[in-house]
């Protein structure tokens, strides 16, 4: 088997099972824009990036600033971010919760076991 067909079925082995990730006690049930916004997210946070309430919802191509922010709502109401303010209180940032972290670890899991074959 080629690196390229080695890598296609890895990553095919990832998403089969991150699938059953979203079906954990505990983890709430979000649709693709959510899981692209903290997908997206997510990368900024890990190069710390502060992301602001504003800077989010431009920080997404092909979706409306208006479904952007309908769905920070959402994710925000399953626990999977919430929003802090600066010390002087006028621009809130979008940070992860420990919910998030769960949901990234076990994602993790998936790509390590994936790995394993």
């Amino acid at each position: 088997m080629s690196q390229m067909q080695d890598s296609s079925q890895l990553y095919m082995r990832f998403l089969h099972l991150a699938q059953s990730v979203k079906a954990l006690p505990g983890i709430p049930n979000i649709d693709a824009t959510e899981e692209k916004l903290l997908n997206l997210f997510a990368t900024a946070w890990f190069v710390g990036k502060n992301i602001g309430v504003m800077d989010a919802v431009e920080m997404v191509e092909g979706i409306s600033p208006r479904t952007v922010h309908r769905r920070m709502k959402t994710l925000r109401a399953k626990g999977l971010i919430s929003l802090n303010s600066d010390h002087s209180g006028t621009k809130k940032y979008v940070v992860p919760t420990a919910l998030t972290d769960q949901y990234f670890s076990e994602l993790g899991k998936c790509l390590v076991k994936a790995q394993e074959g």
